[in-house]
Protein backbone atom coordinates (compact mmCIF):
# COMPACT_ATOMS: atom_id res chain seq x y z
CA UNK A 1 0.00 0.00 0.00
CA UNK A 2 1.29 3.20 -0.76
CA UNK A 3 1.81 6.16 2.01
CA UNK A 4 0.11 8.70 1.92
CA UNK A 5 1.76 12.04 1.25
CA UNK A 6 2.69 14.71 3.46
CA UNK A 7 4.24 17.26 0.70
CA UNK A 8 2.00 20.12 0.52
CA UNK A 9 0.15 22.56 -2.15
CA UNK A 10 0.72 25.85 -2.48
CA UNK A 11 -2.24 27.55 -0.72
CA UNK A 12 -3.25 29.43 -4.39
CA UNK A 13 -3.29 26.39 -5.68
CA UNK A 14 -5.20 24.52 -3.17
CA UNK A 15 -7.75 27.40 -3.26
CA UNK A 16 -7.88 27.39 -6.59
CA UNK A 17 -9.45 23.47 -6.87
CA UNK A 18 -10.74 22.99 -3.12
CA UNK A 19 -13.01 24.80 -1.29
CA UNK A 20 -12.23 24.15 2.62
CA UNK A 21 -14.77 22.76 5.26
CA UNK A 22 -13.59 23.92 8.90
CA UNK A 23 -14.67 22.65 11.74
CA UNK A 24 -13.70 23.43 15.92
CA UNK A 25 -13.62 22.05 19.26
CA UNK A 26 -12.54 24.41 21.77
CA UNK A 27 -12.33 22.64 24.92
CA UNK A 28 -12.16 25.76 28.29
CA UNK A 29 -10.98 25.06 31.43
CA UNK A 30 -13.17 26.70 33.85
CA UNK A 31 -11.69 28.31 36.63
CA UNK A 32 -13.38 26.95 39.42
CA UNK A 33 -11.72 26.46 43.25
CA UNK A 34 -12.08 22.66 42.66
CA UNK A 35 -12.25 20.50 40.40
CA UNK A 36 -15.26 18.86 38.77
CA UNK A 37 -16.40 15.99 40.45
CA UNK A 38 -14.34 15.82 43.44
CA UNK A 39 -13.42 18.37 46.19
CA UNK A 40 -9.55 18.52 45.02
CA UNK A 41 -8.27 21.63 44.28
CA UNK A 42 -8.00 22.61 40.81
CA UNK A 43 -4.99 25.15 41.03
CA UNK A 44 -2.26 25.55 38.09
CA UNK A 45 1.55 24.98 38.89
CA UNK A 46 1.66 23.13 41.84
CA UNK A 47 3.77 20.00 42.12
CA UNK A 48 2.71 16.90 40.43
CA UNK A 49 0.62 14.84 41.69
CA UNK A 50 -0.87 16.86 45.15
CA UNK A 51 -3.98 17.77 43.75
CA UNK A 52 -5.49 14.70 43.50
CA UNK A 53 -8.22 12.63 45.63
CA UNK A 54 -9.41 9.25 45.28
CA UNK A 55 -12.05 9.99 42.61
CA UNK A 56 -9.72 11.70 40.22
CA UNK A 57 -8.00 8.47 40.71
CA UNK A 58 -10.64 6.23 39.96
CA UNK A 59 -10.36 4.61 43.23
CA UNK A 60 -12.64 1.77 43.98
CA UNK A 61 -15.87 2.60 45.83
CA UNK A 62 -15.25 6.29 45.39
CA UNK A 63 -18.83 8.50 43.97
CA UNK A 64 -18.14 11.85 42.50
CA UNK A 65 -20.25 14.93 42.96
CA UNK A 66 -21.06 17.78 40.41
CA UNK A 67 -19.64 21.14 41.16
CA UNK A 68 -22.52 23.26 41.11
CA UNK A 69 -20.05 26.54 40.36
CA UNK A 70 -18.90 24.30 36.99
CA UNK A 71 -22.32 24.12 35.86
CA UNK A 72 -23.06 27.63 36.67
CA UNK A 73 -20.19 28.42 34.15
CA UNK A 74 -21.32 25.76 31.83
CA UNK A 75 -24.53 27.78 31.85
CA UNK A 76 -22.99 31.30 31.61
CA UNK A 77 -20.85 29.97 28.38
CA UNK A 78 -23.85 28.68 26.54
CA UNK A 79 -25.57 31.74 26.66
CA UNK A 80 -23.00 33.79 25.55
CA UNK A 81 -22.86 31.54 22.39
CA UNK A 82 -26.39 32.36 21.86
CA UNK A 83 -27.58 28.46 22.56
CA UNK A 84 -30.55 26.90 24.16
CA UNK A 85 -29.80 25.88 27.47
CA UNK A 86 -31.27 22.07 28.63
CA UNK A 87 -33.92 22.20 30.78
CA UNK A 88 -32.24 18.42 31.80
CA UNK A 89 -29.05 16.98 30.73
CA UNK A 90 -27.43 14.10 31.48
CA UNK A 91 -23.62 12.94 31.91
CA UNK A 92 -22.11 10.04 29.88
CA UNK A 93 -18.94 7.40 30.36
CA UNK A 94 -16.61 7.86 27.51
CA UNK A 95 -14.54 4.78 27.21
CA UNK A 96 -10.35 4.74 26.47
CA UNK A 97 -7.69 3.82 28.02
CA UNK A 98 -4.81 5.91 28.24
CA UNK A 99 -2.49 6.75 31.17
CA UNK A 100 -3.16 10.19 31.66
CA UNK A 101 -7.17 8.98 32.27
CA UNK A 102 -6.97 7.19 35.26
CA UNK A 103 -10.20 5.80 35.24
CA UNK A 104 -9.63 4.40 32.04
CA UNK A 105 -13.17 6.54 31.22
CA UNK A 106 -13.90 9.94 30.90
CA UNK A 107 -17.02 11.66 32.38
CA UNK A 108 -18.19 13.53 29.40
CA UNK A 109 -21.91 14.61 27.68
CA UNK A 110 -22.96 12.73 24.65
CA UNK A 111 -26.19 13.04 23.66
CA UNK A 112 -27.84 15.24 26.09
CA UNK A 113 -25.44 18.69 26.12
CA UNK A 114 -26.24 21.19 28.59
CA UNK A 115 -25.92 23.93 25.49
CA UNK A 116 -27.03 23.14 22.15
CA UNK A 117 -27.99 25.40 18.82
CA UNK A 118 -25.97 28.41 19.18
CA UNK A 119 -24.09 30.60 17.11
CA UNK A 120 -21.65 33.65 17.49
CA UNK A 121 -20.70 36.70 14.46
CA UNK A 122 -16.51 36.86 14.20
CA UNK A 123 -14.94 39.78 13.27
CA UNK A 124 -12.49 39.33 10.72
CA UNK A 125 -9.27 41.79 10.09
CA UNK A 126 -10.60 44.35 7.95
CA UNK A 127 -14.20 44.02 9.54
CA UNK A 128 -15.82 41.33 7.77
CA UNK A 129 -18.39 39.41 10.15
CA UNK A 130 -18.76 35.64 9.34
CA UNK A 131 -21.36 33.36 11.42
CA UNK A 132 -20.48 30.70 13.30
CA UNK A 133 -22.80 28.05 14.38
CA UNK A 134 -22.39 26.24 17.93
CA UNK A 135 -23.65 22.50 17.43
CA UNK A 136 -23.04 22.03 21.69
CA UNK A 137 -21.25 23.30 24.24
CA UNK A 138 -21.04 20.11 27.00
CA UNK A 139 -19.69 19.72 30.14
CA UNK A 140 -16.77 17.33 31.19
CA UNK A 141 -13.36 16.79 32.96
CA UNK A 142 -9.91 16.92 31.79
CA UNK A 143 -7.48 13.99 31.70
CA UNK A 144 -3.97 14.39 33.75
CA UNK A 145 -0.77 15.62 31.39
CA UNK A 146 1.75 13.53 30.14
CA UNK A 147 5.34 14.79 30.24
CA UNK A 148 7.95 12.91 27.90
CA UNK A 149 11.24 12.42 29.14
CA UNK A 150 14.88 11.90 27.31
CA UNK A 151 13.89 13.18 23.60
CA UNK A 152 15.41 15.86 22.03
CA UNK A 153 11.73 17.38 21.04
CA UNK A 154 9.58 16.87 24.40
CA UNK A 155 7.44 14.65 22.68
CA UNK A 156 6.69 11.10 22.75
CA UNK A 157 8.17 10.30 19.20
CA UNK A 158 11.90 9.23 20.47
CA UNK A 159 11.36 9.86 24.41
CA UNK A 160 12.60 7.39 26.89
CA UNK A 161 10.15 7.04 29.32
CA UNK A 162 7.06 9.19 30.17
CA UNK A 163 5.78 10.80 33.54
CA UNK A 164 1.92 11.65 34.60
CA UNK A 165 0.97 14.46 36.52
CA UNK A 166 -2.73 13.93 37.90
CA UNK A 167 -3.07 17.50 39.18
CA UNK A 168 -5.28 18.55 35.69
CA UNK A 169 -7.27 14.92 35.76
CA UNK A 170 -11.02 15.94 36.87
CA UNK A 171 -10.64 19.48 35.88
CA UNK A 172 -13.94 21.54 34.67
CA UNK A 173 -14.20 21.61 30.96
CA UNK A 174 -16.54 23.31 28.71
CA UNK A 175 -16.04 21.72 25.22
CA UNK A 176 -17.91 24.02 22.33
CA UNK A 177 -18.16 22.31 19.18
CA UNK A 178 -19.03 24.12 16.04
CA UNK A 179 -20.98 22.83 13.22
CA UNK A 180 -19.20 22.44 9.83
CA UNK A 181 -18.12 25.81 8.28
CA UNK A 182 -18.52 26.25 4.79
CA UNK A 183 -18.03 29.14 2.81
CA UNK A 184 -14.64 30.73 4.36
CA UNK A 185 -12.63 29.98 1.29
CA UNK A 186 -9.23 31.47 1.21
CA UNK A 187 -9.72 33.34 4.44
CA UNK A 188 -10.52 30.04 6.27
CA UNK A 189 -6.99 30.29 8.31
CA UNK A 190 -8.20 33.71 9.40
CA UNK A 191 -11.39 32.54 10.50
CA UNK A 192 -9.52 29.96 12.65
CA UNK A 193 -7.35 32.23 14.71
CA UNK A 194 -10.48 34.85 14.70
CA UNK A 195 -12.85 32.10 16.29
CA UNK A 196 -10.70 31.20 18.63
CA UNK A 197 -9.52 34.64 19.63
CA UNK A 198 -13.46 35.48 20.19
CA UNK A 199 -13.76 32.12 22.26
CA UNK A 200 -11.15 33.30 24.50
CA UNK A 201 -12.20 36.47 24.65
CA UNK A 202 -16.22 35.46 25.94
CA UNK A 203 -14.65 33.14 28.15
CA UNK A 204 -12.18 35.79 29.77
CA UNK A 205 -14.95 38.34 29.69
CA UNK A 206 -17.57 35.59 31.50
CA UNK A 207 -14.72 35.19 34.21
CA UNK A 208 -15.03 31.60 33.83
CA UNK A 209 -11.38 30.70 32.47
CA UNK A 210 -8.18 32.03 33.01
CA UNK A 211 -7.95 31.61 29.04
CA UNK A 212 -4.35 31.59 28.91
CA UNK A 213 -3.56 29.40 26.17
CA UNK A 214 0.15 28.86 26.75
CA UNK A 215 -1.17 27.35 30.11
CA UNK A 216 -3.56 24.83 28.02
CA UNK A 217 -6.59 26.68 29.71
CA UNK A 218 -7.90 27.07 26.17
CA UNK A 219 -7.44 24.58 23.52
CA UNK A 220 -8.29 24.09 20.11
CA UNK A 221 -8.67 20.81 17.76
CA UNK A 222 -9.49 21.60 14.05
CA UNK A 223 -10.69 19.93 11.58
CA UNK A 224 -10.32 20.48 8.21
CA UNK A 225 -11.95 18.69 4.78
CA UNK A 226 -11.70 20.03 1.37
CA UNK A 227 -14.33 20.02 -1.48
CA UNK A 228 -13.76 19.93 -4.80
CA UNK A 229 -14.73 23.28 -6.34
CA UNK A 230 -18.78 22.98 -7.30
CA UNK A 231 -18.86 20.07 -5.27
CA UNK A 232 -21.14 19.98 -1.48
CA UNK A 233 -19.93 16.52 -0.55
CA UNK A 234 -17.68 17.14 2.61
CA UNK A 235 -13.97 14.85 2.05
CA UNK A 236 -12.37 13.34 4.89
CA UNK A 237 -11.28 15.36 7.65
CA UNK A 238 -8.33 15.66 9.46
CA UNK A 239 -8.44 17.16 13.26
CA UNK A 240 -5.41 18.62 14.80
CA UNK A 241 -5.64 18.24 18.44
CA UNK A 242 -4.53 20.59 21.17
CA UNK A 243 -3.24 23.66 19.41
CA UNK A 244 -2.53 26.28 21.84
CA UNK A 245 -1.72 29.44 20.12
CA UNK A 246 -3.62 31.58 17.83
CA UNK A 247 -0.60 31.90 15.60
CA UNK A 248 -0.48 28.09 15.68
CA UNK A 249 -4.20 27.75 14.73
CA UNK A 250 -4.46 29.98 12.06
CA UNK A 251 -0.96 27.76 10.78
CA UNK A 252 -2.17 24.61 11.29
CA UNK A 253 -5.33 24.96 9.20
CA UNK A 254 -2.94 26.51 6.52
CA UNK A 255 -1.06 23.61 6.87
CA UNK A 256 -3.88 20.92 6.91
CA UNK A 257 -5.41 22.93 3.75
CA UNK A 258 -2.31 22.91 1.27
CA UNK A 259 -1.61 18.96 2.80
CA UNK A 260 -4.98 17.45 1.99
CA UNK A 261 -4.72 19.37 -1.35
CA UNK A 262 -1.75 17.61 -2.55
CA UNK A 263 -3.34 13.97 -1.25
CA UNK A 264 -6.14 14.68 -3.26
CA UNK A 265 -3.79 15.90 -5.98
CA UNK A 266 -1.69 12.80 -6.40
CA UNK A 267 -4.99 10.77 -6.44
CA UNK A 268 -4.35 9.29 -3.01
CA UNK A 269 -6.99 9.51 0.05
CA UNK A 270 -7.10 11.38 3.14
CA UNK A 271 -6.66 9.39 6.06
CA UNK A 272 -9.64 9.96 8.86
CA UNK A 273 -7.14 10.71 11.69
CA UNK A 274 -5.99 13.14 14.39
CA UNK A 275 -2.52 15.37 13.66
CA UNK A 276 0.10 16.79 15.91
CA UNK A 277 0.97 20.15 15.21
CA UNK A 278 4.54 20.80 15.39
CA UNK A 279 5.35 24.58 15.99
CA UNK A 280 9.42 24.17 14.98
CA UNK A 281 8.50 22.67 11.41
CA UNK A 282 4.76 24.27 11.19
CA UNK A 283 3.70 21.17 10.41
CA UNK A 284 1.60 18.26 11.02
CA UNK A 285 2.13 14.69 11.74
CA UNK A 286 0.01 11.37 11.74
CA UNK A 287 -1.56 10.28 15.35
CA UNK A 288 -4.23 7.93 15.27
CA UNK A 289 -7.02 6.83 13.23
CA UNK A 290 -9.79 9.09 14.11
CA UNK A 291 -12.39 7.28 16.50
CA UNK A 292 -16.33 7.75 15.81
CA UNK A 293 -18.58 7.97 18.83
CA UNK A 294 -19.38 4.33 18.59
CA UNK A 295 -15.92 3.15 19.63
CA UNK A 296 -15.35 5.57 22.93
CA UNK A 297 -18.56 2.94 23.73
CA UNK A 298 -20.39 5.97 25.27
CA UNK A 299 -23.23 4.92 27.75
CA UNK A 300 -25.11 6.95 30.65
CA UNK A 301 -23.25 7.52 34.21
CA UNK A 302 -24.21 5.58 36.60
CA UNK A 303 -23.30 7.41 39.49
CA UNK A 304 -24.62 10.67 38.70
CA UNK A 305 -28.24 12.17 38.35
CA UNK A 306 -29.80 14.58 35.70
CA UNK A 307 -28.85 18.18 36.08
CA UNK A 308 -32.28 20.04 36.27
CA UNK A 309 -32.46 23.17 35.17
CA UNK A 310 -35.19 26.09 35.63
CA UNK A 311 -36.34 28.86 33.93
CA UNK A 312 -35.63 31.12 37.33
CA UNK A 313 -32.10 29.89 37.68
CA UNK A 314 -30.97 30.45 33.79
CA UNK A 315 -32.57 33.81 34.08
CA UNK A 316 -30.52 34.74 37.10
CA UNK A 317 -27.34 33.20 35.28
CA UNK A 318 -28.33 35.41 32.26
CA UNK A 319 -28.66 38.42 34.27
CA UNK A 320 -25.30 38.20 35.40
CA UNK A 321 -23.61 38.13 32.17
CA UNK A 322 -21.02 41.19 31.72
CA UNK A 323 -21.53 43.38 28.14
CA UNK A 324 -21.10 41.22 24.95
CA UNK A 325 -17.26 41.31 23.34
CA UNK A 326 -18.93 43.72 20.83
CA UNK A 327 -20.10 45.89 23.03
CA UNK A 328 -17.05 46.24 25.01
CA UNK A 329 -14.92 46.57 22.00
CA UNK A 330 -16.56 49.74 20.95
CA UNK A 331 -16.72 50.99 24.51
CA UNK A 332 -13.13 50.57 25.54
CA UNK A 333 -12.28 52.30 21.51
CA UNK A 334 -14.06 55.38 22.24
CA UNK A 335 -12.85 55.46 25.33
CA UNK A 336 -9.43 55.58 24.53
CA UNK A 337 -9.76 57.45 21.76
CA UNK A 338 -7.99 55.44 19.07
CA UNK A 339 -8.69 55.58 15.17
CA UNK A 340 -10.81 53.00 13.65
CA UNK A 341 -7.40 51.71 12.36
CA UNK A 342 -5.52 51.93 15.45
CA UNK A 343 -8.28 49.87 17.36
CA UNK A 344 -8.34 47.38 14.95
CA UNK A 345 -4.52 46.96 14.85
CA UNK A 346 -4.88 46.54 18.81
CA UNK A 347 -7.45 43.97 18.43
CA UNK A 348 -6.12 41.33 15.42
CA UNK A 349 -2.59 41.63 17.61
CA UNK A 350 -4.12 40.42 20.71
CA UNK A 351 -3.55 43.09 23.37
CA UNK A 352 -6.53 44.59 23.47
CA UNK A 353 -6.55 42.84 27.25
CA UNK A 354 -3.43 43.97 28.27
CA UNK A 355 -3.67 47.28 26.91
CA UNK A 356 -7.24 47.26 29.16
CA UNK A 357 -4.95 46.07 31.74
CA UNK A 358 -2.30 48.85 31.59
CA UNK A 359 -4.61 51.47 31.38
CA UNK A 360 -6.25 50.19 34.40
CA UNK A 361 -3.02 50.22 36.30
CA UNK A 362 -1.80 53.62 36.07
CA UNK A 363 -0.51 54.38 32.62
CA UNK A 364 -2.31 56.50 29.52
CA UNK A 365 -4.14 55.26 26.25
CA UNK A 366 -1.40 56.25 24.29
CA UNK A 367 1.43 54.81 26.33
CA UNK A 368 -0.45 51.57 26.73
CA UNK A 369 -0.67 51.32 22.86
CA UNK A 370 2.73 52.43 22.53
CA UNK A 371 4.81 49.95 24.25
CA UNK A 372 2.41 46.68 23.64
CA UNK A 373 1.83 47.48 20.06
CA UNK A 374 5.54 48.54 19.39
CA UNK A 375 7.98 47.34 21.68
CA UNK A 376 6.14 44.16 23.41
CA UNK A 377 4.84 42.95 19.91
CA UNK A 378 7.85 43.34 18.00
CA UNK A 379 9.63 40.80 20.64
CA UNK A 380 6.54 38.75 20.04
CA UNK A 381 6.78 38.22 16.62
CA UNK A 382 10.57 37.70 16.89
CA UNK A 383 9.99 35.21 19.43
CA UNK A 384 7.15 34.22 17.14
CA UNK A 385 4.60 33.88 20.18
CA UNK A 386 1.74 35.90 21.03
CA UNK A 387 2.31 38.87 23.02
CA UNK A 388 0.51 37.83 26.35
CA UNK A 389 3.18 35.11 26.20
CA UNK A 390 5.98 37.09 26.81
CA UNK A 391 5.39 37.48 30.40
CA UNK A 392 5.27 41.20 30.19
CA UNK A 393 2.96 42.64 32.84
CA UNK A 394 0.49 45.75 32.97
CA UNK A 395 2.57 47.02 36.16
CA UNK A 396 5.72 46.66 34.12
CA UNK A 397 4.64 48.86 31.38
CA UNK A 398 3.05 51.18 34.27
CA UNK A 399 6.78 51.19 35.88
CA UNK A 400 8.42 52.27 32.74
CA UNK A 401 5.83 54.66 31.50
CA UNK A 402 6.39 56.35 35.26
CA UNK A 403 10.01 56.02 34.43
CA UNK A 404 10.18 57.51 31.39
CA UNK A 405 8.24 60.80 32.75
CA UNK A 406 10.00 61.61 35.69
CA UNK A 407 13.07 61.92 33.16
CA UNK A 408 15.01 59.08 35.08
CA UNK A 409 15.30 56.76 31.75
CA UNK A 410 14.41 57.71 28.29
CA UNK A 411 12.63 55.61 25.33
CA UNK A 412 15.88 54.44 23.96
CA UNK A 413 17.08 53.58 27.64
CA UNK A 414 13.48 52.00 28.39
CA UNK A 415 13.83 49.26 25.22
CA UNK A 416 16.94 48.07 27.03
CA UNK A 417 15.19 48.58 30.63
CA UNK A 418 12.79 46.01 28.62
CA UNK A 419 15.19 43.52 27.38
CA UNK A 420 16.60 43.04 31.04
CA UNK A 421 13.24 42.62 32.52
CA UNK A 422 12.41 39.93 29.73
CA UNK A 423 15.33 38.39 30.84
CA UNK A 424 14.41 37.77 34.10
CA UNK A 425 16.72 40.61 36.14
CA UNK A 426 13.66 42.46 37.84
CA UNK A 427 11.46 45.12 37.93
CA UNK A 428 12.53 48.11 35.66
CA UNK A 429 13.23 50.31 38.57
CA UNK A 430 15.73 47.21 39.47
CA UNK A 431 16.96 47.16 36.48
CA UNK A 432 17.90 50.69 36.14
CA UNK A 433 20.03 50.83 39.36
CA UNK A 434 21.39 47.57 38.87
CA UNK A 435 23.01 48.66 35.64
CA UNK A 436 23.24 52.05 36.15
CA UNK A 437 21.01 53.41 33.35
CA UNK A 438 19.52 56.09 34.65
CA UNK A 439 19.23 59.42 32.45
CA UNK A 440 22.67 61.77 32.61
CA UNK A 441 21.15 64.99 33.86
CA UNK A 442 24.28 66.00 36.17
CA UNK A 443 25.35 69.73 34.13
CA UNK A 444 29.03 69.47 34.23
CA UNK A 445 29.17 65.68 33.21
CA UNK A 446 26.90 67.11 30.17
CA UNK A 447 29.38 69.69 29.64
CA UNK A 448 32.43 67.80 29.73
CA UNK A 449 30.99 65.51 26.77
CA UNK A 450 29.82 68.70 25.21
CA UNK A 451 33.01 70.37 25.10
CA UNK A 452 34.59 67.26 23.75
CA UNK A 453 31.81 66.67 20.95
CA UNK A 454 31.87 70.80 20.19
CA UNK A 455 36.35 70.07 19.97
CA UNK A 456 35.86 66.83 17.42
CA UNK A 457 33.62 68.73 15.25
CA UNK A 458 34.62 72.57 14.92
CA UNK A 459 33.11 72.70 11.66
CA UNK A 460 29.76 71.60 13.18
CA UNK A 461 29.78 74.62 15.79
CA UNK A 462 30.47 77.29 13.49
CA UNK A 463 27.03 76.28 11.56
CA UNK A 464 25.47 76.48 14.85
CA UNK A 465 26.98 79.70 15.63
CA UNK A 466 26.05 80.88 12.06
CA UNK A 467 22.70 80.40 12.78
CA UNK A 468 22.21 76.70 11.26
CA UNK A 469 20.89 75.59 14.77
CA UNK A 470 19.68 72.38 12.94
CA UNK A 471 23.22 71.10 13.16
CA UNK A 472 23.20 70.43 16.81
CA UNK A 473 21.56 67.31 16.34
CA UNK A 474 25.61 66.00 15.07
CA UNK A 475 26.70 67.36 18.76
CA UNK A 476 23.87 65.88 20.54
CA UNK A 477 25.01 62.37 18.82
CA UNK A 478 27.82 62.72 19.82
CA UNK A 479 27.12 63.16 23.28
CA UNK A 480 24.83 60.57 23.28
CA UNK A 481 27.38 58.15 21.97
CA UNK A 482 29.77 59.17 24.99
CA UNK A 483 26.88 58.58 27.70
CA UNK A 484 25.95 55.04 25.82
CA UNK A 485 22.57 56.65 25.05
CA UNK A 486 22.16 58.21 29.11
CA UNK A 487 22.69 61.62 28.28
CA UNK A 488 19.07 63.98 28.92
CA UNK A 489 19.02 65.35 25.20
CA UNK A 490 16.72 68.12 25.78
CA UNK A 491 18.76 69.58 28.59
CA UNK A 492 22.20 68.35 26.36
CA UNK A 493 20.98 70.76 23.27
CA UNK A 494 20.14 73.34 25.77
CA UNK A 495 23.94 73.49 26.77
CA UNK A 496 24.98 73.59 23.93
CA UNK A 497 23.21 76.63 22.53
CA UNK A 498 24.23 78.01 26.32
CA UNK A 499 28.03 77.25 25.35
CA UNK A 500 27.90 78.80 21.80
CA UNK A 501 26.23 81.82 22.77
CA UNK A 502 22.91 81.31 20.23
CA UNK A 503 19.70 81.04 21.02
CA UNK A 504 17.99 77.76 20.52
Amino acid sequence: MTAVTDETLSFDEAMAKYDPVLGFEVHVELNTRTKMFSAAPNAFGDEPNTNVSPVDLGLPGVLPVVNRAAVEYSIKIGLALGCKIAPSCTFARKNYFYPDTPKNFQTSQYEDPIAYDGAIDIELEDGTVFTVEIERAHMEEDAGKLTHMGGATGRIQGADFSLVDYNRAGVPLVEIVTKPIVGAGSRAPELARAYVATIREIVKNLGVSDARMERGNVRCDANVSLMPKGSATFGTRSETKNVNSLRAVERAVRYEIQRHAAVLESGQKVTQETRHWHEDTRSTTAGRPKSDADDYRYFPEPDLVPVVTSEEWIEELRAQLPEPPAERRRRLKEAWGYSDAEFRDVVNAGVMDSIEETIAAGASAAAARKWWMGEVSRRAKEAEVDPAELGITAATIVELDSLIRAGKINDKLARKVLEHVLAGEGTPAEVVQQHGMAVVSDDAALLEAIDAALAAQPDVAEKIRGGKVQAAGAIVGGVMKATRGQADAGRVRELIFERLGVAG
